[in-house]
């Protein structure tokens, strides 16, 4: 009876095909895709502002983008914005990260600090 034990999804793994595992792969992608929000003129001009109070007071900030159907989140203080690369330089603890405006989808100061 022992031998007779139960694999989970071990066993119907090594029954699959390579390409039937790139297909289901392929499905799980298209699954979690998520499309990229428009945005209105009064939230972009709303981001423009609260990026431009957070960059000046030097305050933690919290930024959500998108890229290639993935939303990310970011937090740290805006070290730098670039307007000739239209880059966003934020430092965290791990370092310092570049962050594309077009990506850019949602802008907000800590808590700590207040709104604007």
């Amino acid at each position: 009876m022992e031998r007779n034990r139960d694999r989970g999804k071990l066993k119907w793994t090594s029954l699959m095909l390579p390409e039937h595992l790139e297909r289901l792969r392929d499905w799980q992608r298209e699954d979690e895709y998520i499309e990229r929000p428009e945005l209105t003129d009064w939230e972009l001009q709303t981001m423009q502002e609260t990026l431009e109070v957070a960059w000046r007071r030097r305050v933690e900030t919290s930024i959500k983008t998108w890229h290639d159907g993935e939303v990310r989140f970011h937090q740290g203080e805006i070290e730098a914005l670039d307007l000739r690369t239209m880059t966003i330089r934020l430092r965290d603890p791990f370092g310092t990260e570049r962050i594309h405006v077009e990506d850019v989808i949602d802008v907000q100061l800590s808590k700590e600090t207040g709104g604007v």
